[in-house]
């Protein structure tokens, strides 16, 4: 059982979009379906905006950003009316923003940064890693498979996800993988047209949104709004490359609120 389990556990491993190490034990169709099964459950419990203006203003920074990527796959964007500063991406192209954070992107390229970095956990398939990091922990590798359909397994892989609000709890993301998707996030912002240097911006608002709010980093998952900033910074030289490249093309987003 123990041979079965680390010859599993091999044959599972593969590299990110960085290089990194990532071990993962469910198909891409498997995480799809996981995605637009919470997703569909999201929206029949949230409260759906009709602002017109607004929805049409996070459609367009969205759809500037998943033009620049392979394929011709479909992203949904919903826009949530609650006062939560956040957004969120799943697996199946499904993206949801709510409406609190537009009060502290105050851009187009601040909206971007925050979009983009929610993307990039999709691409770099974090949310495979993490549901696949809990069933490891929880059940072992050979019956992670069968137990996705499971209600209980699935309450914790919505949580993997990211959806803690509607199972009761939150599994969030690693350093790791956050600063990964803060690094192709800038990417993916910068080859769309949108100004990188915004991003640090976003997280200074961030940071003076949630004053008071947020743990010491040692007590974090996350990483501290100052440690964000930095390593942003450090990504700004060829961020900056990237988007005169992309201003360059004729990649000139305008979306206005």
């Amino acid at each position: 059982m123990i041979l079965a389990f680390v010859l599993g556990a091999l044959t599972a491993c593969t590299q990110s979009p960085t290089g990194r190490s990532q071990v993962l034990l469910f198909s891409e169709n498997d995480m799809q379906q996981l995605g637009e099964q919470s997703f569909t459950q999201l929206k029949e419990q949230e409260r759906i905006s009709t602002d017109r203006g607004l929805n049409r203003y996070v459609q367009c920074v969205t759809s500037q950003l998943t033009a620049t990527l392979p394929g011709a796959n479909q992203w949904e964007v919903v826009l949530f009316d609650s006062e939560q500063i956040n957004a969120f991406a799943l697996p199946g192209g499904n993206i949801g923003v709510y409406t609190g954070l537009l009060k502290v992107a105050n851009s187009q390229d601040q909206l971007a940064a925050v979009i983009g970095h929610e993307i990039a956990h999709v691409l770099a398939r974090h949310s495979n890693e993490r549901v696949s990091r809990t069933q490891l922990a929880n059940i072992g590798l050979t019956a992670a498979d069968a137990a996705l359909g499971q209600s209980g397994v699935r309450a914790s892989a919505m949580a993997a996800l990211g959806l803690g609000v509607q199972v009761g709890y939150l599994l969030p993301y690693g350093r790791e993988q956050e600063a990964e998707a803060d690094k192709l996030g800038l990417q993916l912002m910068a080859q769309a047209g949108f100004d990188p240097e915004q991003a640090i911006a976003l997280w200074r608002n961030m940071a003076a949104a949630e004053s008071g709010n947020q743990p010491p980093e040692l007590l974090s998952t996350h990483p501290a709004h100052g440690t964000r900033i930095q390593g942003l910074s450090d990504l700004l030289p060829e961020a900056r490359t990237l988007y005169m490249q992309a201003r360059a093309q004729g990649k000139q987003p305008a979306c206005d609120r």
